[in-house]
């Protein structure tokens, strides 16, 4: 054997020992969602564009659907690293059950904060909100009556189909409790990256858990204001009868 495929086959074992680590694994899942989070912000920062009026949000979305390639390169980073993040989350969780001796799972139970214990339960329960989301605004299937309207201009009317949308209250408490659990799940998540990163320490922890609620939160209540905003304040009712 050569010295270079010798260094390679180290590499490639050194990388597979890695990825089987607790450490690599949890390193996977912290980049991952860092990932998904600066998407929820860009995404959030394209629907509040609703607020300007409807030529704003019907032209973020003329522009996302002229920038094909660049989109659909988000859309395949954005499958990756979901279908990443779940896999190596429930490897950690199989893991952590496996390890945890069952005399001090009460212990470990009444120590932990309610936003960690339910992190693997709500982070299934988002998923299904997100398939359910896009199978609302991007596939048309949950109101398809909404879904392929058009503007004078030929754009397709996403302020109408917004609107439309949310004027259904079992819609609009579908998507509350969605992105409550969303938040839930990002108040630990968020704070968890740093300390899984190395950047926090004993003293910084308690700031980067507390950040992480404040931006779980804010991402919320940027996300609520639409469906409230049109269910209860009458937004888009002058434009859309």
């Amino acid at each position: 054997m050569s010295l270079s495929s010798a260094s390679t086959n180290t590499t490639v074992t050194s990388g597979r020992t890695w990825i089987c680590s607790s450490m690599g694994q949890k390193t996977i899942v912290a980049l991952t969602g860092i990932i998904l989070v600066l998407f929820l912000f860009g995404h959030l920062l394209g629907n509040l564009t609703i607020f300007l009026g409807s030529d704003w949000i019907n032209s973020y979305a003329q522009h996302l659907k002229d920038w094909s390639p660049l989109l659909w390169t988000v859309r395949v980073i954005l499958i990756v690293a979901v279908i990443l993040h779940i896999y190596f989350t429930m490897l950690l969780w199989n893991r952590s059950a496996t390890a945890t001796p069952r005399k001090t799972v009460f212990r470990t139970h009444i120590q932990t904060s309610v936003f960690s214990r339910t992190i693997r339960l709500s982070g299934l329960v988002v998923f299904a909100f997100v398939i359910f989301h896009l199978a609302h605004f991007t596939w048309g299937l949950v109101q398809p009556e909404y879904a392929h309207l058009n503007t004078p201009q030929g754009q397709h009317n996403v302020f109408e189909m917004m609107v439309y949308g949310f004027r259904n209250p079992y819609i609009v408490g579908f998507y509350m409790m969605g992105l409550a659990l969303l938040a839930f799940h990002l108040s630990h998540g968020i704070g968890s990256l740093f300390q899984t990163l190395g950047i926090s320490n004993r003293r910084l922890q308690p700031v980067f858990h507390m950040a992480g609620r404040w931006i779980a939160w804010l991402l919320f209540a940027g996300y609520v204001s639409i469906p409230l905003s049109v269910f209860f304040f009458g937004l888009g009712k002058d434009l859309v009868k």
